[in-house]
């Protein structure tokens, strides 16, 4: 190993070598601390460490990285005290995650580090959307006064922005001119893979994007020759990780990553590269990996002259070797160093066992769920003088009301940025935002390739930087490519370590368009069962326009279903100025006294013609739309239920699983005395959703519904 110090002073020297013992001290202390049963696992980076080390002291101090499991010497070069790593290891209350996480299953935004999950490619796309808010952060101009919270002189009536310029017309964009750039210097986001998470299809997404969008964004690939036992050669065909990156059009480099010299200097250079030039780069780090995947695992697949061999390459006793053969080191100062750092670990950990017993508190855990959110501020309110006198309304369509939420929402939150597939120029599939690249320009109307995975991990990057984004799905049924992120990364991001995810993402769905099993399903229930998301279902435009505005208005990631079949089917008075419909709020739209019926969606429209059958028959029905499906509005469910004493839950969905079924045994396990009959369900058949028309039509709740009516009410 051939070690070149370039330019770096002796004490520059000195600290890369302190920087590195660092961690393994800890390391080799944590497997002791392991074996007495006082943590409870641990994944090693022992042999791995020049990596870490070396990209994060590449990297300026605000800028975020993205870690896995084997670079503690990210969380140490940031300067994270050990003891409080060490409460955050036993799963301490007062560690970086309450105790919710496991060893580096966390982040922090002081610290600029975004939690990993066990899924490793999910953080690649993160660390993308990032970029993409150091990008926004530092182009030329935008369509209003403020980008990412930082305001800008108006001078001229042109602007510019991603390379494309505008001109303005009209008195109402008089304030739409020519902004002075950005002064603070370029920032790039860094993120670690390993050589089995180059197989994820996430891996392929975040670079493609990366590539496609120019994003000042560094990949590191620490390729350590295994998975967790399987060897690189059963992983890729390529020669080289490496090479993969000329397949995106981006530029790459094949490196030592046992070689601290060698791997700082690349990362200052290509970090540099990234910010001057505003690309993405992806580095491979050979290295080795000296312990099992977790030490539980163990090493018995590794063929001992592959560890024989590993043992000279051991990044901190060749540069230890180094430094001595040029005198900067000596035995004697080595002796002084690891003492001092001894002496440190040895009071770092007394502080970090003395934790007090974990306090359960249930209102606690359920609180953290959500950022908490309210509505401060009353431009987003409407008084009831003016919903009684109907002043200011127009007539707007189910899709028109939607357009405009979003308009109002780009006008009021200069970060806003609206990513989807052919959302810019062709307005997308629905054209919802047809018209609005030409307005907001195409730094904050986005095209995205077809990488709804990657794409969704982009909003939550952009989220870490204080940016909002809305993702339209295109059609709902395309959210299994996206599922991980939103289940995974999205929804528990705030209760893992308190930071906020926001995000809206537009789901286009339901049937009765005849568009076939795949841009048809009713898959709202899905998410319902995911903690930390929010899931808005608007029946109406009023709705639609004031529960979107509540969605982009509310820091926690909200997933906005939207019914195809009611674009430009439904239409109702909706208010021009901007308001909010709370989520979480259930809503009468029809009093009745004889029977409820519980519903969402499409299904408000099937239950109001049902309301217009059973009145020529004498019976009253009130219909309670849900309007948000998590979380419940239970306190409406059970007043209406006390009122009418028959419920019909009504939903497009099949039933198995579905809200229907999560309402009707609330309802039976918590209102049983209040009810004259059973809970009853109406939903489509349990098969896909068909394309032909008939059989469509038959498929649907709606088809079994008036028969379900007459079997409640004779009950």
């Amino acid at each position: 190993m051939t070690f070149d110090r370039k330019t770096l002073t002796d004490v520059e020297l000195l600290h890369l070598y302190k920087s590195l013992l660092w961690p393994r001290m800890i390391e080799e202390k944590m497997l002791v601390l392991l074996r007495q049963g006082k943590i409870s696992k641990w994944f090693s980076g022992i042999g791995q460490e020049a990596i870490s080390v070396g990209a994060t002291l590449a990297m300026q101090p605000n800028e975020w990285i993205m870690p896995l499991h084997r670079n503690l010497g990210v969380f140490t070069c940031r300067q994270m005290p050990l003891h409080k790593l060490f409460k955050q290891w036993q799963g301490n209350q007062d560690g970086y995650s309450k105790g919710r996480e496991r060893s580096f299953h966390f982040g922090t935004s002081q610290y600029k580090i975004c939690g990993m999950i066990s899924h490793l490619g999910p953080q690649l796309a993160i660390a993308g959307g990032v970029a993409l808010a150091y990008k926004l952060m530092n182009e030329v101009g935008s369509t209003n006064c403020e980008v990412g919270g930082r305001r800008y002189e108006v001078e001229s009536m042109k602007y510019e922005v991603g390379g494309t310029r505008y001109e303005v017309e009209g008195e109402d964009k008089s304030k739409i001119k020519n902004q002075k750039p950005n002064t603070t210097p370029p920032q790039v986001s860094l993120a670690f893979t390993g050589d089995g998470g180059t197989s994820e299809g996430d891996f392929h997404e975040a670079l493609n994007v990366a590539a496609v969008w120019q994003l000042p964004v560094i990949f590191i690939i620490e390729n350590n020759g295994y998975g967790l036992s399987t060897p690189t050669n059963e992983q890729y065909k390529c020669e080289h990780l490496i090479d993969r990156a000329k397949g995106y059009g981006i530029d790459g480099v094949r490196i030592d990553g046992n070689n601290i010299l060698e791997v700082y200097d690349t990362l200052k250079g290509v970090r540099e590269y990234c910010a001057t030039h505003q690309k993405p780069f992806l580095i491979e780090c050979n290295t080795f990996r000296m312990r099992g995947h977790e030490e539980a695992s163990g090493i018995k697949y590794v063929p001992t002259q592959l560890l024989q061999e590993s043992q000279h390459k051991d990044p901190i006793a060749t540069y230890e070797n180094y430094l001595i053969s040029i005198g900067v080191l000596t035995q004697s100062l080595i002796s002084t160093i690891k003492n001092e750092y001894k002496q440190l670990l040895e009071a770092e950990l007394t502080i970090g066992f003395n934790s007090p017993e974990i306090v359960v508190d249930t209102e606690a855990e359920l609180a953290d769920v959500y950022k908490k959110y309210e509505v401060i501020n009353t431009k987003f309110e409407i008084s009831p003088t003016d919903i009684l006198s109907k002043k200011n309304e127009v007539i707007l369509k189910y899709y028109e009301a939607i357009k405009q939420a979003l308009n109002q929402c780009m006008e009021q939150h200069t970060n806003l940025i609206l990513m989807g597939q052919d959302i810019a120029e062709y307005g997308g599939a629905f054209k919802i935002t047809e018209g609005f690249v030409e307005q907001y320009g195409k730094a904050r109307v986005r095209n995205t390739p077809l990488c709804e995975s990657a794409i969704v991990g982009t909003a939550l990057g952009l989220s870490l930087q204080g940016y909002k984004s809305v993702m339209e799905m295109q059609f709902a049924d395309f959210v299994t490519v996206g599922f991980n992120q939103i289940v995974n990364n999205l929804a528990k991001l705030h209760y893992r370590w308190g930071q906020q995810a926001d995000v809206v993402i537009r789901m286009p769905t339901g049937g009765g368009v005849g568009a076939g099993p795949f841009h048809s399903q009713s898959n709202e229930a899905w998410f319902t069962k995911v903690a930390g998301l929010k899931v808005v279902y608007p029946s109406n435009a009023y709705d639609a326009k004031g529960l979107l505005i509540a969605a982009i208005n509310d820091p926690n990631p909200v997933l906005f279903f939207e019914h195809k079949a009611m674009y430009r089917s439904i239409s109702d008075q909706v208010p021009t100025n901007i308001y909010e419909v709370a989520i979480g709020k259930a809503n009468i739209v029809q009093q009745g006294t004889n029977l409820t019926i519980i519903t969402y969606g499409m299904g408000v429209v099937w239950a109001k013609q049902q309301v217009i059958i059973f009145a020529n028959e004498g019976v009253s029905i009130e219909i309670l739309d849900l309007r948000t499906l998590a979380p419940f509005d239970y306190d409406a469910i059970a007043t209406t239920v006390a009122k009418t004493g028959k419920v019909l839950v009504l939903t497009e969905d099949n039933l198995i699983g579905s809200i229907a079924s999560e309402v009707a045994a609330w309802i039976s396990e918590n209102c049983f005395t209040q009810l004259d009959a059973p809970v009853m369900r109406c939903g489509s058949l349990e098969t896909p959703i068909p394309f032909n028309l008939q059989l469509e039509k038959n498929y649907m709740a709606n088809s079994r519904l008036t028969a379900m009516l007459h079997k409640l009410i004779a009950y």
